[in-house]
Formats: C-alpha cells, sequence, structure tokens
C-alpha cells in the first residue's frame, strides 16, 4: 500500500500534535514544555526498536501521552545526563 502522505507532511503533522500536546501540558502547570520535548520522549521508544510507525500510530502516542509518562521520561533523562 502506498503512502498517502507526503514525508514533509508527515514531519508537519506530527509538529502540530507535539506543539499541540505541549500546550496542553502548559496548561497542566509544566510551564516550559515544548513540542520537541514531547517528541523526544514519544520517538524515544521508536529508537529502541529503530521503527519508523505509521502516522495514525505516531499521532495516537503523542495525544495519548499523559503527564506522568512525559514527567517519568523527563526524570529518567536527567538521570542519564541526556541534554532536556
Amino acid at each position: 500500500m502506498s503512502e498517502l502522505y507526503t514525508e514533509q507532511e508527515r514531519i508537519e503533522a506530527i509538529e502540530l500534535c507535539c506543539i499541540s500536546k505541549a500546550e496542553e501540558l502548559r496548561l497542566l502547570g509544566y510551564e516550559y514544555v515544548t513540542g520537541e520535548d514531547v517528541w523526544e520522549c514519544v520517538s524515544a521508544k521508536y529508537k529502541k526498536n529503530n521503527d519508523k510507525p505509521a502516522l495514525h500510530r505516531v499521532v495516537n502516542d503523542i495525544l495519548s501521552l499523559k503527564s506522568t509518562q512525559f514527567m517519568n521520561y523527563m526524570t529518567m533523562a536527567a538521570f542519564r545526563g541526556e541534554p532536556i
């Protein structure tokens, strides 16, 4: 089955979802969250498996990300000394 979206359209859709999730997290009191932070959190599991999931899966993973999952990721990244 051929891809319905170009790579650029896929990137733009993912960026919009990450920005939306970052705005949601800021409303919950996490003031300094960016779309890039959200993407780093969500994409970490794809990097482990060297996976390029379908767009619908990525969008679902971003929009269903819970604040506790995000903070756990950020905490563990800080412990590992990764730039946040």
